[in-house]
């Protein structure tokens, strides 16, 4: 698989990068530890040495996991993790709720406070039973806290030799600038963000500044929960208590819009190159100018697999432009938001003029 340097670090990763999430369960399902670990070592097997967790990702089963698939292999796998939910204290504010296996809601907060950031990498450090991490992240920025003090934190561990770089995820554009700055000499290695061809925001600044400041991205969310992959026909009704049902995007004329684009655009391409269509959007998202690699999860050994020979599929030019100017003329169908709603933005910006 091609491997490229995540920003000017020193690490360097595959274009294709496991995103250990899923394996968590909670809104995956049940889990199935010993599937989820031939999952990860198929991966690894196959060129796809990198991989990226959370502790709240099962509150701490995928970090688990992920020490275990590596043992024996550390030097082998560059491993990414993140600091700054939390679901084992009650300080900070609420971020989401998510169920734990029983189906309870936990309550995630944020916590940024450098006291936390480290608690956190210490924790991570025994569930992955490593030395010294590869690349932590902020995951999200506390609201209380300026994410340069929790960075700052993350870049004091590091001269502390646990972890060897230091990345944000989810930060605005103003927020990267900062932080970058902040942490100079080392600035930050990289900034995880939601990318992909229905959600192409980052274009527009995140993804040129990220270029021209040597700070790599990671691009999460890259098939859009399957969307992307043609595996959700407009036809399907989702069951309860999942999320995709309220999403917009997921509404059933826009799985439609989708899913056409899909078969007029995309899947002739997939056949000319003996490929899936996920495979192929993974391709066009890999090559996007400022993409340093794509985040893709995978619960069994087969779809590890899959993920990782969409890493090897170079679309040509003419392919690419088919593809991005296909879903750029894209107009999906947004909702019409309520006379109490449309009333209610009305009066703030009234307010905010005055």
């Amino acid at each position: 698989m091609q491997r490229r340097p995540l920003g000017t670090s020193g690490l360097e990763i595959p274009a294709i990068v496991f995103g250990a999430y899923p394996l968590g369960g909670t809104n995956w399902g049940p889990r199935d530890d010993e599937e989820a670990l031939r999952a990860l070592k198929a991966a690894f097997d196959a060129g796809m040495t990198a991989v990226d967790t959370a502790p709240v990702y099962g509150f701490g089963v995928s970090e688990g996991l992920v020490g275990r698939a590596i043992a024996g292999r550390r030097d082998e796998i560059v491993v990414m993790t993140k600091v700054g939910l939390r679901w084992d204290q009650n300080h900070g504010r609420a971020a989401f709720t998510v169920p734990n296996e029983s189906g309870k809601a936990r309550t995630v907060r944020h916590d940024g406070r450098p006291s936390s950031v480290r608690a956190e990498v210490e924790a991570s450090l025994i569930r992955l039973n490593v030395e010294r991490i590869d690349l932590v992240q902020l995951h999200a920025p506390d609201p209380d806290v300026p994410p340069e003090e929790s960075l700052g934190a993350l870049a004091d561990l590091r001269s502390e030799g646990k972890l060897r770089a230091v990345g944000s995820s989810n930060l605005s554009m103003d927020q990267m600038k900062d932080s970058h700055a902040a942490l100079q000499p080392i600035g930050l290695a990289s900034e995880q963000l939601h990318f992909s061809l229905l959600a192409r925001s980052a274009e527009q600044e995140r993804l040129p500044w990220a270029k021209s400041n040597g700070v790599g991205v990671l691009a999460y969310s890259p098939l859009d929960q399957g969307l992307l992959a043609g595996a959700v026909p407009a036809s399907r009704q989702f069951p309860k208590g999942d999320k995709r049902s309220t999403r917009w995007t997921f509404q059933p004329e826009n799985r439609a819009l989708v899913n056409n684009l899909i078969e007029r655009v995309v899947q002739p391409i997939a056949r000319d190159h003996d490929c899936t269509v996920g495979q192929t959007v993974l391709a066009w998202t890999a090559a996007q100018p400022g993409i340093s690699a794509v985040l893709v999860g995978a619960r069994r050994a087969s779809h590890a697999l899959e993920n990782v020979a969409a890493g090897e599929i170079a679309l040509n030019t003419d392919e690419r432009d088919a593809i991005d100017r296909a879903f750029g003329e894209l107009q999906l169908v947004r909702p019409r938001r309520s006379a109490w709603a449309r009333g209610l933005a009305l009066i703030s910006r009234t307010l905010s003029r005055s």
